[in-house]
C-alpha cells in the first residue's frame, strides 16, 4: 500500500490532481482518495484545510510515506515556499515535485521552472526528488506519475519493513462508534507489528484497551505491519475516549511542558521569551509558551534564525511522544509559519 500526501498552494491544481488519482472517501480537514488495481493500492491525502490550517498540512504529511509537491506554471509562491520549508524541517525523505497544468505551458518554460526549483531546493531534503510534468486536462504524464509513485512507494516500503520488529505504535486519525461493534478507529501503524488481541494503551489519556479486530482495505486480518493503514475495533474504550493524534502503544512519555533541542529555519523570523508558538508531533498539536531560551549555557531573550537552542516550552495540553519523535514549531501569526524542528533534550 502506498500513501501519498498531495500539497501545494491553493491554485496549484493539487485537489484536481488528487481526484484523478483515486475515489474520494473520508473528508475532514484532509480529504482521502482511494485507488486499487490488481495488487496496487494507493491512498492519496489532500491537505484541503491548508493554507488556513497548518495542522492540516502536518497531518497529511505524517499520515503518508511520499509527498507530491504541486507547482503550477506560475511558479513558486509564498505558500509553496512554506510547504518546502515544512518538508525540510520534517526531513521528508520520499517525494516528487509535480509540475501541474502542463497543457497551459511550454516545454522550455517547464524546463526553466524545474531548473529554478532545483536551485532553490539545493541543500534541502528535496534536492534529489524526481520532477514530472502532468496535466489533468490532457492527461499528459498521469500514467507516468502513477508508475513513479509506485516506484518510490516500493522504496518507502522497504524502509518500513525495517520497523516491523520495533515496539508497536499506532497513530489514530479518526474515531467513531459502530452499532454492534463499539469503538472503531482508523490509523497508521507507524512501527512494529500490530496483532489482534494485543493489549495496548491509548496515550496521552492512558486508557487501557484491547485490539478486538483489525481490517486492512475492508478485509479482516490477524496482524498489520509497519506502514499499514488500519481500521481497528477496540475493546475497553469508547470513541469519546480517543481523539485524533492519540497513540496506541505499550509505553509513551506524556507531558505538557517540554525541553527541546531545536534548530531554527534560516527562513523564519526571530522569537522571544514569553512568545506563544504552536507545537506539532505526529498528529498532535498544542499551543506552547517559550519560557526559556538557552544557547549553550547562556540564557538568551531572543532566538535567531538558522541557530540551535535549547527551548523550554510550557503548554496546557498533554502530548504523548517517544524519545525519537521529531517536533515541529510554528508561529501562526507570521506569513511563513514554520519556525523550527527539535527533539527532546
Amino acid at each position: 500500500m502506498t500513501k501519498i500526501a498531495i500539497i501545494g498552494s491553493e491554485k496549484s491544481g493539487k485537489t484536481t490532481l488528487a481526484g484523478k488519482l483515486g475515489k474520494k472517501s473520508n473528508v475532514t480537514d484532509i480529504t482521502m482518495y482511494d485507488y486499487a488495481k490488481n495488487d496496487r493500492i494507493l491512498t492519496t491525502i489532500d491537505a484541503t484545510g491548508y493554507p488556513a490550517s497548518v495542522k492540516s498540512l502536518v497531518t497529511a504529511l505524517n499520515l503518508s510515506d511520499i509527498a507530491l509537491l504541486c507547482i503550477p506554471p506560475s511558479g513558486l509562491d509564498q505558500l509553496a515556499a512554506e510547504c518546502i520549508i515544512a518538508l525540510d524541517l520534517m526531513q521528508y525523505e520520499h517525494g516528487i515535485v509535480v509540475l501541474t497544468k502542463s497543457d497551459t505551458s511550454y516545454p522550455i518554460a517547464q524546463e526553466e521552472l524545474q531548473a529554478k526549483l532545483q536551485k532553490i531546493t539545493k541543500g534541502t531534503c528535496l534536492e534529489n526528488w524526481d520532477y514530472l510534468s502532468v496535466s489533468t486536462t490532457s492527461f499528459e504524464g498521469m500514467e507516468e506519475l502513477k508508475e513513479l509513485i509506485f516506484s518510490v512507494g516500493d522504496i518507502a516500503d522497504r524502509k518500513l519493513k525495517e520497523l516491523d520488529n520495533m515496539p508497536t505504535r499506532v497513530v489514530i486519525d479518526q474515531s467513531f462508534n459502530v452499532t454492534g461493534i463499539g469503538c472503531v478507529v482508523l490509523g497508521i501503524v507507524m512501527q512494529g507489528t500490530l496483532n489482534a488481541k494485543d493489549k495496548m494503551i491509548a496515550y496521552p489519556a492512558k486508557k487501557e484497551l484491547e485490539i478486538r479486530s483489525i481490517q486492512m482495505h475492508d478485509v479482516d486480518v490477524r496482524s498489520a505491519p509497519a506502514g499499514a493503514r488500519v481500521g481497528l475495533a477496540l475493546k475497553g474504550v469508547q470513541s469519546k475516549d480517543i481523539d485524533r493524534g492519540f497513540v496506541l502503544s505499550k509505553e509513551e512519555n506524556v507531558a505538557t511542558d517540554l525541553v527541546l533541542r531545536c534548530t531554527l529555519s534560516p527562513l523564519t523570523k526571530e522569537f522571544n521569551v514569553n512568545d506563544m508558538l504552536h507545537l506539532y508531533t505526529g498528529l498532535q498539536s498544542s499551543p506552547v509558551r517559550v519560557t526559556e531560551i538557552l544557547e549553550g549555557d547562556a540564557r538568551k531573550e531572543t532566538a535567531k534564525p538558522a541557530k540551535e537552542y535549547v527551548l523550554k516550552l510550557s503548554g496546557s495540553k498533554e502530548i504523548a511522544y517517544s524519545k525519537e519523535d521529531r517536533f515541529i514549531l510554528a508561529n501562526l501569526d507570521e506569513k511563513q509559519r514554520f519556525v523550527a524542528f527539535g527533539h527532546e533534550n
